[in-house]
């Protein structure tokens, strides 16, 4: 008895064995063996590895030498403004996007300031949203539910993130209105859980909708259906965002807060008119420095919309230096410009600076971070995660960019009072967008990107990250 215990004990344990090391590709008992033998931590490496336990990684690895005063003088710069504060929202794009539209309002007028309201156009832009998704749905209503295409409606119903393209789509079809009109509630601060209550509403009305697709229904049947379902959409974001007014009086009011002439009414599209000027699509062109693919191209990205009859987002892929000459240009003539960034990359966040050298998180680990940027967006690595207002440049003698600096939209104690500075070599690396009024493109760049663009899918690595 006890004979056939042992026999059958080491059978489990060759069977065991063999489970353990039959699997090619696994971590086996060899190879573990091998990378222990490497660990070699004593002596002041094992004070390191202490530190590192009880310590924040930028702390340990934050540059000394590139810690000194922060050189704040910029040869070109852009009149201030205040700052504005996202709070805990994904709404960087519209902020940045409004912070543009004002300081072109103030450098028109001279004297004159305004502030618009993020929270009514937000308002729209979740409606709409939420009209592209459902819409979404029911035109790709016969194909499967593991179609990659249905994955990404149901996958992203709604979101708080987006481009430039979503103000001009939204401010041309809804108008403005000043921020006192429409002020931020505290869900349009902060977004996820009533966003998070949006989307899971949609995916019930969107397969709703697959079914009454599937059973044949088409035309005004559905057009009803949906119509009823983003009445029930239209009453959570009132309660949530608030009710965007129709008219309202407004005064205009000069820098020192001082109310200019006499109150007016208006509309948000008569203010729009009045503060703007002008539809905002077709007076600009949207750049951008991907290294993967061909310079001098125009992509554009399915789906990458606000509004179901908008615009997808197209954009010219350039060079940095292409990027950086416009850029200069619209500086140099007062003009704010909406930018965006991978923006977490090495910044020191207590001094609103972004530089290569502010952190060597290879020397702490003994090994070397060495991507190229075009690596890092194919490796979902790298990509464009927030977006800032580029208000200043500084230029050496030959009139080559030193560094930049941006509006942020984290409140006035952040950073430099509320803005970014980063060195040349970082804006290269992690700056990717960039909106160009007209005007400051030239001919050659406005004929490409005037060419037939081609098509890029939203799953693409450079826009799996929200601005």
């Amino acid at each position: 008895m006890k004979q056939t215990i042992i026999i059958t004990s080491m059978l489990a344990m060759a069977l065991t064995t063999s489970a353990q090391t039959a699997k090619e590709g696994g971590i086996s008992e060899q190879m573990l063996r091998e990378i222990q033998k490497e660990q070699k931590i004593e002596g002041a490496g094992q004070v390191l590895m202490n530190a590192v336990a009880g310590n924040s990684i930028d702390d340990l690895t934050r540059s000394h030498a590139n810690s000194g005063e922060l050189d704040t003088y910029f040869s070109v710069e852009t009149k201030k403004q205040t700052i504005t504060d996202q709070k805990q929202s994904g709404r960087c794009w519209m902020f940045s996007g409004m912070n543009v539209l004002r300081g072109d309002f103030q450098k028109r007028t001279d004297s004159l300031t305004v502030s618009f309201s993020q929270a009514y156009l937000f308002f729209w832009d979740q409606l709409e949203k939420a009209n592209l998704m459902l819409q979404g749905v029911i035109d790709t209503g016969t194909k499967p539910i593991d179609d990659q295409r249905v994955q990404f409606f149901f996958h992203y119903p709604i979101g708080d993130g987006g481009t430039f393209c979503g103000v001009a789509d939204l401010a041309d079809k809804y108008g403005l209105v000043p921020a006192e009109v429409m002020p931020e509630t505290f869900s349009s601060d902060n977004t996820n859980r009533a966003r998070a209550l949006v989307a899971s509403k949609l995916r019930e009305y969107g397969l709703q909708l697959r079914e009454m697709v599937q059973k044949g229904k088409k035309g005004s049947a559905l057009e009803k259906a949906k119509t009823r379902m983003l009445s029930q959409i239209y009453h959570m974001l009132q309660f949530t965002i608030g009710n965007p007014p129709t008219k309202f009086t407004y005064a205009f009011k000069d820098s020192n807060g001082k109310a200019v002439g006499e109150a007016k009414e208006y509309t948000p599209l008569s203010f729009y008119k009045e503060t703007v000027g002008k539809n905002l699509n077709g007076t600009f062109i949207m750049v951008m420095n991907d290294p993967r693919r061909e310079y001098y191209k125009t992509y554009e990205v399915e789906y990458d919309r606000h509004t179901y009859d908008g615009h997808n987002w197209k954009y010219l892929n350039l060079p940095m230096d292409d990027i950086e000459q416009m850029a200069i240009a619209a500086l140099k003539d007062g003009r704010k410009l909406y930018s965006s960034y991978d923006v977490a990359k090495f910044l020191d966040r207590k001094r609103g600076y972004a530089d290569l050298e502010n952190f060597d998180y290879g020397s702490l680990f003994g090994t070397t971070f060495s991507m190229s940027k075009a690596d890092r967006i194919a490796t979902f690595d790298s990509g464009s995660t927030h977006a800032m207002t580029l208000t200043a440049v500084d230029l050496d003698s030959k009139g080559k960019a030193k560094k930049w600096k941006v509006e942020n939209s984290w409140g006035s104690s952040w950073g430099q009072q509320g803005c970014m500075i980063m060195t040349d070599r970082w804006f290269r690396e992690f700056m990717f967008r960039l909106v160009v009024p007209n005007e400051y493109v030239p001919e050659k760049i406005m004929k490409a990107f005037q060419t037939q663009p081609v098509m890029v899918m939203p799953e693409d690595p450079l826009f799996q990250f929200d601005e």
